[in-house]
């Protein structure tokens, strides 16, 4: 009975093919980076088009105060149905009172740190509003005044910031993904980008910021390989952008650049960049940049930076 032997090329030839495909490889990838760059510089010129939210229900953490209550008062006037989460109910209907002047909103009171009632918090909005298709979880980026006067606590800070985000999707995205849409928007203080000065007294709010981020990012990893159209966006907001009442406890090293801004201001840009779809953007626009230069650098350079850009508060 004949035999047969299969061929087998040589050891050199296997080599010079798993080298043509790596060069292949490295070629496409290079390609796409750079096309991808193409595409990010162009987008800086021409912005993508502003999408349409009406009819849309967002659920907005933190809206009593600050860049929370403008949030919700803007996405009202887009023609969104607006559930206004917060835990002080005087501020969450006045809240309420003033989006209902251009839209449909209602007021939730909810301790979003208490998993049990954030399940039932939004097993209510999806009764009364329909279910949740934009989350924007406004609550976890501290104020000038608390940056500057009141020293966190550790686990309340951590419980707020981000433990608060676990419940949340927890409830909040099994849904989104049957529905096969949505956006989940993330606000983080710019501390979650290069840290600050913070000599003990801000390091739990700094630490929650880069969890945040983590959070943010793990979370957009994860949901890219799924076919849900769910889209994560992580905005960075300098710490003294919504605190012009407060300008006169602040000392601004370079004030041109490093100015107050209305909280309504804020909030406009950050529906804006949400609007486009953003995965990441900071308020202002060129912190993000920043952030990344200060993450190259070496370390001490990244200090001697910090210090020019110092704002004269504890925290940078």
């Amino acid at each position: 009975m004949p035999t047969f032997e299969y061929f087998k090329p040589p050891a050199m030839l296997l080599r010079v093919y798993s080298l043509v495909v790596l060069a292949l490889d490295l070629i496409t990838l290079f390609i796409g980076i750079w096309f991808s760059v193409i595409v990010a510089l162009f987008r800086t010129f021409r912005p993508p088009p502003l999408k349409n939210l009406t009819g849309e229900v967002a659920m907005v953490i933190g809206a009593g105060r600050g860049v929370g209550r403008e949030i919700a008062i803007q996405l009202a006037q887009l023609g969104v149905n607006v559930a206004c989460i917060d835990v002080n109910v005087e501020n969450c209907q006045a809240t309420v009172e003033r989006a209902l002047q251009f839209g449909k909103a209602r007021a939730f009171i909810c301790d979003v740190t208490d998993k049990e009632q954030v399940s039932h918090t939004v097993h209510a909005i999806n009764s009364e509003l329909g279910d949740v298709t934009i989350l924007l979880h406004c609550c976890g980026v501290p104020s000038p005044r608390a940056l500057i006067r009141d020293p966190p606590e550790i686990k309340e800070t951590m419980d707020v910031t981000v433990f608060s985000h676990f419940w949340l999707l927890e409830s909040l995205l099994p849904r989104m993904q049957e529905l096969g849409c949505g956006h989940i928007v993330v606000l983080s203080s710019v501390a979650g980008l290069s840290g600050g000065a913070s000599r003990g007294r801000q390091i739990p709010l700094s630490t929650a910021q880069f969890a945040v981020q983590g959070l943010a990012e793990s979370l957009h990893t994860e949901l890219r390989h799924t076919n849900t159209n769910i889209i994560i966006t992580l905005v960075h907001v300098y710490p003294f952008i919504v605190g012009a009442e407060v300008a006169k406890d602040i000392r601004l090293r370079i004030p041109s650049y490093f100015g107050t801004m209305p909280a309504a201001e804020a909030a406009k840009r950050i529906l804006d960049g949400v609007r486009r779809n953003y995965a990441e953007f900071s308020v202002p626009g060129y912190l993000l940049y920043l952030g990344h230069v200060l993450r190259i650098l070496p370390k001490k350079a990244s200090f001697m930076l910090r210090d020019l850009l110092d704002t004269g508060v504890d925290f940078g």
